[in-house]
């Protein structure tokens, strides 16, 4: 007589196994109960069965005392990759529980199927797709927006927990298997938020693997953003509202049906307000929002900052930020993950200082990294509003102190000299100095006038102003001009004659183009970026706005004054920042060519936060 057939469903436990998986020679009532099951699962009989004798549960106890033929058998049909795509997600509670036993014995019974049951789980954390065939050729291969997904996402989060209570190292095996399953970050924005969303979820209840997933995630990021330049995205801005006049400029960009036109076009206006049309930006913003959320989310306890929480974040963080921030030159908008975090407690923001002052100080860091914690430091110092004065004020009698024994150490020597490669960190740290005086002297010289002159009096800028080492020449020229003017004004230090004398004795580059050879001065020696510019996703602005400063315009009677010993030039600009408003300007400053480079600072019409490039008309010939 021929041995009875088994269906290949391992069910949690023994008891289980006897109400849910039974031999055909079972009774009657078992067979109709087995019989319903099997229709809510497969809607027919069942793919792949085995012919062997007795339940699954006591084939694996047979295995546990030596008899291995059956296990043999039901291994090889386990093997079969199509065992692990039965579409369970979307089924009957009854199933999804029971498939989820039957994932706990699978790994518990041999590990060598933990990898495969991970991959396959992996594989639901984004939305299915709904292939459309006609004949053999696919026309559609579209994103399936499944009403049931948030539920599906909580099934598989379940699955890995009752996986790893079989299997503790499981998040050792996970974390390669999610870096594999990461989507190109050229799939949609929906794709990646919900890739992104979930492995979020996993980093809170696998602890030890947050480091590794914040690392990824942040990596993609970065991405995405030296992708997306901050004049791109403007220009992208721009160019639609120009194009559309008025109207909704993200027309076109949802995907919606005939029938349900009209509700979207009530329902979706907040979500298009929101939308930015560079495509890379878009889900850049997505990504960004959804990192800063999770930020709050773990820091914040009934509204309270959890210093315990925040602390052990900031560590991983912190620990991302130099292996992947720091080195990266001119992003624009992953950096403000350091800065959200910051915000919720000052002492966070001075041990960020702190941490990038040593970095600043350390001559054994390499100077390109030395450069971006000072370009971090003014940066931060400038923007950050929730950086009291007295911080303020602490951090510069550092910079200060220690740019003042760098030329003691430099003026019997013989590198006395004007030279970026031997004095870059120096020149970063005089340009943080200059910054964060153009941003910050009004609340330094508010209150009490005599005695914030006296402070900065004290910190004497003349001698770093006139020192060998010239950083004038050195700094941008738009952070050299409102210093300049600022501290003419308060007779701090007068810099229009060494700055007409750097003019004179610029040399232009000959740069041979396209077009033929060009003339072309460099204005950004130190490859100079201030990483904390405006942001301008506009999700994200959301997250940043509240505790951010931007540039106040000079006043009239500001204007005035500095209009006295030198020319003015308007230089116009929507939104914020150094690009609006007038900029004081010496009466000698020459003719300068952008570069590429430059591009990054001299947006005419964005608010890209940097002072802007100072250019002389051509004189008529």
């Amino acid at each position: 007589m021929a041995a009875p057939l088994l269906h290949t469903r391992l069910p949690g436990d023994a008891a289980a196994s006897a109400s849910a998986v039974k031999t055909l020679g079972a009774s009657r009532t078992g067979i109709s109960n087995m019989r319903a099951l099997e229709n809510d699962f497969f809607n027919s009989p069942p793919r792949k069965t085995v012919r062997f004798g007795g339940t699954v549960t006591e084939v694996l106890l047979k295995y546990k005392k030596g008899e291995t033929n059956d296990f043999e058998l039901l291994k090889n049909q386990l093997l079969d990759p199509d065992i692990k795509r039965l579409p369970w997600l979307n089924r009957s509670q009854t199933v999804v529980e029971e498939y989820l036993a039957f994932l706990g014995n699978l790994v518990s019974a041999q590990t060598v199927f933990l990898r495969p049951c991970l991959s396959m789980i992996a594989s639901h954390f984004v939305p299915p797709r709904v292939i459309i065939k006609e004949g053999d050729v696919d026309v559609s291969d579209s994103e399936d927006e499944d009403d049931n997904l948030p539920a599906n996402f909580d099934t598989c989060h379940r699955a890995l927990q009752i996986i790893a209570r079989y299997v503790p190292s499981t998040p050792w095996f996970l974390m390669p298997i999610l870096v594999e399953k990461f989507p190109f970050v050229q799939k949609s924005e929906r794709t990646l938020e919900c890739y992104v969303h979930n492995l979020l979820r996993i980093s809170v209840y696998f602890p030890t693997l947050r480091h590794e997933i914040l690392e990824l995630i942040i990596e993609k990021l970065l991405k995405l953003d030296v992708n997306a330049s901050r004049q791109d995205i403007e220009d992208a801005e721009e160019t639609a509202t120009q194009t559309c006049g008025g109207t909704d400029s993200t027309e076109g960009l949802f995907n919606m049906d005939e029938d349900e036109e009209t509700e979207h076009d009530t329902k979706a206006g907040p979500a298009r307000l929101d939308q930015m049309v560079h495509p890379v930006a878009e889900r850049l913003d997505i990504l960004m929002s959804l990192v800063l959320s999770y930020m709050k989310d773990v820091c914040y306890v009934d509204g309270k900052v959890d210093n315990s929480k925040t602390k052990d974040l900031y560590r991983d963080l912190i620990n991302i930020f130099d292996k992947l921030l720091l080195p990266t030159h001119a992003s624009c908008h992953v950096q403000f993950f350091m800065f959200y975090l910051c915000s919720f407690k000052l002492g966070f923001a001075e041990a960020f200082l702190e941490h990038l002052w040593k970095k600043l100080q350390d001559p054994s860091n390499p100077a390109i990294i030395r450069q971006a914690a000072g370009n971090y430091i003014g940066s931060f110092l400038a923007r950050a509003k929730f950086i009291p004065l007295i911080t303020v004020k602490s951090c510069l009698d550092l910079l200060v102190n220690w740019l003042h024994i760098y030329l003691n150490n430099q003026d019997s020597g013989t590198k006395a000299f004007c030279d970026v490669a031997l004095h870059g960190p120096f020149y970063s740290a005089c340009q943080a100095v200059f910054y964060t005086f153009v941003f910050r002297h009004k609340q330094l010289l508010s209150g009490n006038l005599k005695e914030g002159l006296r402070y900065l009096q004290s910190l004497n800028f003349e001698r770093i102003v006139m020192s060998q080492l010239n950083p004038l020449k050195v700094c941008l020229p738009s952070v050299v001009n409102f210093f300049a003017a600022i501290t003419n004004k308060y007779q701090l230090v007068f810099c229009y004659t060494i700055i007409e004398r750097n003019n004179r004795q610029m040399l232009p580059v000959i740069r041979s183009t396209a077009g033929g050879d060009s003339v072309q001065t460099c204005t950004n020696p130190l490859d100079t970026f201030f990483p904390f510019d405006p942001c301008v996703l506009k999700r994200s602005k959301k997250f940043i706005d509240p505790i951010y400063q931007i540039w106040e315009d000079m006043s009239a009677e500001e204007l005035q004054e500095f209009k006295k010993p030198m020319k003015k030039e308007i230089v116009e600009d929507e939104d914020d920042d150094f690009l609006k408003g007038e900029v004081p300007q010496n009466d000698t400053v020459i003719g300068i060519t952008p570069s590429s480079f430059d591009a990054h600072f001299r947006s005419p019409s964005s608010s890209v936060g940097s002072p802007p490039m100072l250019y002389m008309q051509p004189s008529p010939l």
